[in-house]
């Protein structure tokens, strides 16, 4: 059974904390391999899943430790280039887990496609006509994916939406509401929905024009939820309810503020994303997806939802789209995507999203509480303090030494890092 706490893993060199996941997961040779040696990605089969290729481009891997997620222990890989997340999501989840760790869940995954008809003269009449034909439309819909089906999945429903006033005249869309299993289904309801274009054409008398999916998955949402005692939040400098306060004060910020928003879910972002990269998965949708949502009542506000409870305790929850996939694209051709999703040992679809979400939660709160006490600069600085000495050409044990010093001045800066090189090498 995996212990996502991960002893000691922070000061581990790469090699052995590499050598203690290779042991907590049980990963083979092959997998092991894929992830020491750099360009995992060989250049022919990055040659089939893009055009006009040149290269590969690596950002790198880590791996988010202490994440308990309905009870079972969860290593999370991520794939970012951005200094202090997987620091900031560990430290929460190990916050987390004292006191319960993370609750999740999630609805069917349902992807909608999209079908314009313009054209027409009477939408209303059309809209009821296509809901007399739902049927029809749909078993066309499922001729296109019979193995969908059997795996019980597939077009379960339409919806049709009026538009009577827009730039182009009275349009009328057509949704296919797609059950994709453990699909992103991008492809699944692209192919479903211009299979039946023709008969919609049929059935309304319209001109169907785009057919393709929407990235608004507001049907195929991923929850989860964290209850932190004061006492698990508290630092020498302050009490657990001050640092309670000072974050419910934070959330309301961007509940209120579009512009402190775009910040707040930016960071919940942070992430997120390095999760559905490490995945193989479209983040890029799920991007799209994240912000729209947030969007929905008329006004962009917070994925996340901060409160105080009876006792006191902070409780945070987060719900939003989440169209993650196991199954086809760079998740199967991608050999690190099938090393990372054995790693967090996922077994569907909906956990997978469920778990990135719990990650999104763990960010944003390591956000708000850095926010609500020594600023967000301190520690973020600290760990970018190692990219600067890199940019200033420190190697090896240099890096480490210069970073220390600026951490310790609090003076994170390029001429600074070529200063104590210089200085370093002197000295030397």
């Amino acid at each position: 059974m995996v212990d996502s706490r991960l002893s000691n893993f922070r000061a581990l060199p790469p090699s052995e904390r590499l050598e203690a996941i290779v042991r907590a997961v049980e990963l083979n040779d092959d997998e092991r391999q894929a992830l020491a040696r750099p360009g995992a990605l060989a250049l022919d089969r990055a040659d089939g899943m893009i055009e006009n290729v040149i290269g590969t481009f690596e950002l790198p891997m880590g791996v988010a430790a202490n994440f308990q997620v309905n009870g079972r222990d969860v290593l999370v890989p991520m794939a970012v280039e951005e200094p202090s997340v997987v620091a900031a999501a560990s430290y929460m989840a190990k916050l987390a887990r004292d006191c319960g760790g993370f609750e999740t869940s999630s609805t069917e995954p349902v992807m909608r496609a999209q079908i314009q008809i313009l054209g027409l003269t009477d939408p209303q009449g059309a809209r009821l006509a296509l809901l007399r034909q739902k049927d029809r439309i749909r078993t066309l819909a499922n001729s296109r994916d019979k193995i969908l089906v059997e795996l019980g999945g597939g077009c379960r429903d339409i919806e049709v939406h009026i538009f009577a006033e827009t730039p182009r005249g009275p349009m009328a869309v057509v949704h296919l509401i797609v059950d994709v299993r453990d699909a992103m289904g991008a492809n699944t309801v692209n192919t479903m929905a211009e299979a039946v274009a023709p008969l919609i054409e049929e059935i309304t008398g319209g001109s169907v024009r785009l057919r393709i999916l929407s990235n608004l998955a507001d049907l195929r949402l991923a929850r989860a939820r964290v209850r932190l005692t004061p006492e698990a939040l508290a630092t020498r400098e302050r009490s657990g309810a001050e640092i309670i306060e000072g974050i419910l004060d934070a959330w309301a910020f961007a509940a209120v503020d579009p512009y402190r928003a775009a910040t707040h879910n930016k960071g919940i972002m942070n992430g997120i994303d390095p999760v559905v990269v490490a995945t193989g998965n479209d983040w890029r949708a799920i991007e799209a997806g994240a912000h729209a949502y947030a969007a929905r009542g008329g006004r962009y506000t917070s994925l996340t939802a901060w409160e105080k409870d009876a006792s006191g305790a902070l409780v945070g929850s987060i719900e939003m789209p989440m169209a993650m996939g196991l199954v086809g694209g760079a998740t199967k051709t991608h050999p690190l995507a099938r090393v990372a999703l054995k790693i967090m040992g996922v077994r569907s679809a909906q956990e997978l999203g469920e778990i990135a979400v719990a990650v999104g939660l763990a960010q944003n709160l390591g956000a708000l509480r850095a926010l609500a006490t020594e600023g967000i600069q301190r520690g973020h600085m600290a760990l970018h303090a190692r990219n600067i000495a890199l940019t200033a050409g420190a190697t090896g044990a240099e890096v480490d030494a210069i970073a220390r010093r600026m951490a310790e001045e609090k003076d994170v800066r390029t001429d600074r890092a070529l200063a104590l090189l210089k200085a370093l090498r002197e000295q030397a």
